[in-house]
């Protein structure tokens, strides 16, 4: 993937981890619904960097070739 893919993935991502976010209490999380979204945000913002920093390559290979 070129840079300017790996962006606009990234901003999905984060748009994703925002939504989310957005559905949260603003208190502790006490059920197991509460704390599912938070794992969802997690691994959304994880998504994100890795998309954006693109560590070892390993969104630019090219694995299908």
């Amino acid at each position: 993937m070129e840079f300017r893919q790996r962006l606009v993935v990234a901003c999905l991502w984060f748009a994703v981890a925002g939504v989310m976010a957005l559905s949260l209490e603003p208190t502790m999380p006490s059920s197991g619904s509460e704390y599912a979204r938070l794992g969802v945000i997690a691994l959304a913002l994880l998504l994100a960097v890795i998309y954006l920093t693109n560590p070892k390559g390993y969104v630019s290979k090219s694995r299908f070739e």
